[in-house]
């Protein structure tokens, strides 16, 4: 199970994601009194649900090993997750007057990137099995 390199590219995508919680997409000044300083995983409820869900995703995905092709589409909707959680991200960004994106913000893209490696690998292992299949 953790042999595979697909299954540690799950489990740093699910380390980031729980990273986002702690650290801000983008910091600047409000427009609304009632909004914090900086987006990140708890800015809202929808921020919340999207990044706990990408995050347990990842985890839970790990232990699919035996089925690959159930791994494969969880993995792809894992991808499906996080693009959406850029965009909240970036639609977060319009409450303020200004501001810059945190240095945290490359945590975001990075559990796309750990995401689509992973993808890549549980590829590798299908068409691995195919071809063992073929020479029985």
């Amino acid at each position: 199970m953790i042999q595979r390199i697909q299954s540690i590219w799950l489990l740093l995508a699910a380390a980031f994601a729980f990273l986002t919680f702690k650290l801000p997409f983008y910091q600047g000044a409000v427009l609304q009194a009632d909004v914090k300083p900086a987006v990140d995983a708890q800015s809202t409820i929808w921020l919340t649900i999207v990044a706990a869900l990408t995050g347990a995703l990842a985890f839970i995905n790990i232990f699919f090993f035996n089925n690959r092709k159930l791994q494969l589409r969880i993995c792809i909707f894992g991808i499906i997750l996080t693009l959406v959680l850029i965009a909240l991200c970036f639609a977060e960004m319009s409450k303020f007057v200004n501001g810059s994106l945190a240095l945290s913000c490359v945590i975001y893209f990075a559990i796309l990137a750990f995401y689509i490696m992973a993808l890549n690998g549980i590829r590798k292992d299908e068409k691995l099995i195919k071809s063992m299949d073929r020479l029985r």
